[in-house]
């Protein structure tokens, strides 16, 4: 072969085998794994519940509702039986005082309906004269003074008073207050045999 053409046939060579061959002239890439799994990434721990703070006082945080009383002030006996219990009445926040020195020092644990039982059978509906829809406040009594000697024991004489239910009805003559004395320790409820009812006394609004 003629030296002077040789050149031009080795490069002639050269380029066809580079269009046969695209990657014969270049480097061959990674095969890639077809079990591979992409990469994750790794969630966070979870946060730890954050309970209350002992830092702050009880005082400082949110408190349940009170419960709001049926009735507060000074009430005239409007039946015999509600003049020989306790005479003219107080009725306080935290305490039921009569006149003739009958006492009950009282917390406010709830407030039912008439329609409700305090034991089985029975309601207090039917015990305070109320209608099945009004509402009556529970009180446990935590310590009573019987009346001075000689008058009538209270609500529950000498047996001792557990609760007293009181209910509020207006009138054209004004509010009427009805009172129940509740012998017993548990809780008043439909299911509650030991409690026992003692009498139900009625008062109107005044001094």
């Amino acid at each position: 072969m003629d030296t002077r053409i040789r050149p031009f046939f080795l490069a002639g060579c050269c380029a066809l085998a580079a269009a046969a061959l695209p990657t014969a002239c270049g480097p061959t890439p990674p095969e890639r794994d077809a079990t591979a799994q992409p990469a994750t990434r790794a969630a966070p721990p979870p946060q730890e519940a954050r309970g209350p703070d002992p830092t702050v006082e009880r005082s400082e945080r949110a408190a349940p509702p009170e419960l709001q009383p049926v009735a507060l002030g000074a009430f005239v006996p409007a039946d015999a039986d509600a003049e020989a219990a306790t005479g003219r009445l107080v009725v306080d926040d935290e305490f039921i005082e009569g006149a003739n020195g009958a006492r009950f020092v009282t917390e406010r644990i709830a407030i039912v309906r008439g329609s409700d039982r305090y034991r089985p059978g029975e309601r207090y509906a039917d015990a305070l004269a109320v209608g099945g829809e009004q509402p009556v406040e529970l009180r446990r009594v935590l310590e009573e003074t019987h009346p001075e000697a000689g008058a009538a024991e209270g609500l529950c004489g000498g047996s001792g008073t557990g609760y007293i239910a009181l209910a509020s009805t207006q009138s054209n003559d004004g509010q009427r207050i009805s009172l129940l004395g509740l012998g017993g320790d548990a809780v008043p409820a439909a299911a509650a045999e030991d409690i026992v009812p003692c009498k139900a006394v009625r008062y109107d609004a005044g001094e």
